[in-house]
């Protein structure tokens, strides 16, 4: 009974839209409290033409955690470093599918020689984020009004992938 991550799928778009809707509306209430304008503008691009198109933008890595076949949650790595999703099925929080979400992005990000992640993250979250390494630098509004946390992370570079592309442009072997 593992948690699978995968990469999403075209046909995911609509149930991973009706998760992250649920995950703003119920997983996040303390952060909005309920307020229906700020509700409201949160959710206003969460549809399921635009998760689709975020899944199938060729710079994005877009994937989905699954348990016995239950999508359960959904994360988003841009190529610049920056995590616009990571969000978990309210019922499934707190069982590691956030943790292995995060894994599977951060795994991406050192493939593609990304040094450092960054994203903003509502109070709610912001300490999920700051156990697995994140630094909190402080409070800053969101495109939708609401104060989030901005949130990053410098990444050691897989060293495979070091390997690969040889000694750095000073000749140093380090």
């Amino acid at each position: 009974m593992g948690i699978d991550i995968r990469i999403a799928a075209p046909a995911d778009a609509a149930s991973a839209c009706a998760l992250l809707r649920r995950s703003i509306a119920l997983g996040c209430e303390a952060d909005h409290r309920d307020q229906p304008g700020l509700l409201d503008t949160w959710l206003g691009n969460k549809t399921p033409e635009n998760v689709a198109a975020w899944f199938a933008a060729p710079t994005n890595y877009a994937i989905v955690a699954e348990q016995d076949g239950k999508l359960l949650g959904l994360a988003l790595l841009t190529q610049s470093g920056k995590v616009p999703l990571c969000y978990v099925e309210p019922d499934a929080l707190r069982i590691g599918v956030g943790r292995a979400l995060l894994a599977a992005l951060e795994a991406q990000a050192r493939t593609w020689n990304i040094r450092k992640l960054h994203l903003h993250s509502p109070h709610s979250a912001a300490q999920f984020f700051e156990r697995h390494g994140y630094t909190n630098a402080g409070l800053e509004k969101s495109c939708f009004g609401m104060e989030s946390n901005l949130l990053w992370k410098a990444l050691d570079i897989d060293p495979a992938v070091a390997a690969k592309q040889g000694k750095r442009f000073c000749n140093c072997s380090q």
